[in-house]
């Protein structure tokens, strides 16, 4: 009985990471939804800047890029002095052609300091519908274009996690492998079956929708935008939608150190805000089968072939995933793997050691929040 009970769990734990990169891939699989031109309304792009990072001549810049019929960009930095000012207004002087401009100035409407420097982008906005866009994200051309068709009926928010790409050491690869073939593989396939969740590399808002939950400060009372933009929505009975593909985020090097800690932030914050989800993650981690098939194996109920054949299976369906997605393939990738599901455990025990954060050197206490 105890053998027949390893066996269905080891094997239901498998189907589930198969499941979930399937349908990741098939995202990539079919044909990109397109709108006619004429059905594409104004919208407001903005892209919050706190600081300069590597990649943020190029990824700001692609925001002039778009292959969009009208659309304006609101670039928002919170204090004058931002070294980010001076690159913004560069881009700006450059791009005379584009309806964009740079707002400086804090709202302080919540503990939130991204939330407080993105408001006054919110409330200049001359559209309904704006997309609120990390500075560190590469948007292709067709950025746009992408988030339109997934304004279905009886969608309140459209988002979409990035994907890690151009990786410079082992840690920016571990990154890389948290982003892409873990947590993108479950957000795509859990958006797949109607259960989207909003991350904050692209908000896309109604401003309806907002505004009918109480105004853009409901946002400040969770410990992150997009995990209260995923409850602001659910609350109204609608749902978020994410973009059929992702879209890319440089990652370049990182330190051991950075990697947790920006891990170490989404696990707090997935857990403030879905204990009840967050649970049961230490099950999606490969340790978890691994333990159960060498319980097997010191029972006799497994032949020792499986053991060399669960790490192919696993790791096998996560680069498959990784291949036809476009996402990084190279040897760092493949080593990166394991160094990631090693983490994951420690992470998941961090987690429950305390609900404070800190996102870009600026403290923020759970008690700061409305969230109790």
């Amino acid at each position: 009985m105890i053998t027949g009970a390893l066996i269905l769990a080891l094997l239901a734990l498998i189907g589930l990471h198969l499941v979930t990169s399937a349908l990741a891939a098939w995202r990539y699989l079919r044909p990109i939804p397109t709108m006619p031109e004429a059905d594409l309304p104004f919208v407001s792009l903005v892209r919050p800047v706190c600081g300069v990072d590597r990649f943020d001549p190029e990824t700001l810049g692609s925001s002039f890029d778009q292959d969009y019929p009208d659309y304006e960009i609101l670039f928002c930095a919170a204090r004058e002095d931002d070294p980010a000012v001076a690159l913004v207004q560069s881009l700006i002087d450059a791009h005379p052609e584009a309806k964009a401009q740079l707002l400086i100035g804090e709202d302080y409407i919540s503990a939130n300091p991204k939330l407080n420097n993105m408001a006054k982008g919110y409330h200049a906005a001359q559209s309904d519908l704006i997309c609120i866009t990390d500075s560190n994200l590469m948007l292709p051309p067709d950025y746009l274009r992408q988030l339109m068709p997934s304004w279905t009926p009886g969608t309140g928010a459209v988002s979409a996690p990035a994907a890690g790409n151009r990786a410079e050491n082992i840690w920016g690869a571990v990154e890389c492998a948290f982003l892409n073939t873990n947590q993108a593989r479950w957000q795509l396939a859990a958006d797949s079956v109607g259960l989207g969740f909003a991350q904050g590399k692209t908000l896309f808002y109604s401003r309806p929708v907002v505004e009918a939950a109480g105004g853009l400060s409901v946002l400040g009372r969770e410990m992150a935008e997009d995990l209260a933009t995923t409850k602001l929505v659910r609350g109204q009975g609608l749902k978020v939608s994410l973009a059929q593909r992702l879209f890319s985020h440089p990652v370049g090097s990182r330190s051991f150190e950075q990697t947790w800690n920006r891990q170490l932030r989404w696990s707090k914050i997935r857990r403030d805000g879905f204990p009840l989800l967050f649970l049961p993650e230490i099950l999606q981690v490969f340790a978890v089968p691994l333990i159960l098939l060498i319980a097997l194996l010191a029972m006799g109920a497994a032949p020792l072939w499986t053991l060399p054949a669960l790490f192919v299976i696993w790791y096998g369906s996560e680069y498959l995933l990784a291949r036809i997605a476009g996402w990084p393939t190279d040897w760092r990738s493949l080593v990166a793997m394991p160094i990631r599901d090693a983490l994951l455990p420690a992470i998941w025990l961090a987690t429950w050691g305390g609900r404070d954060i800190s996102w870009r050197g600026t403290h923020i206490a759970a008690s700061e929040t409305g969230h109790i």
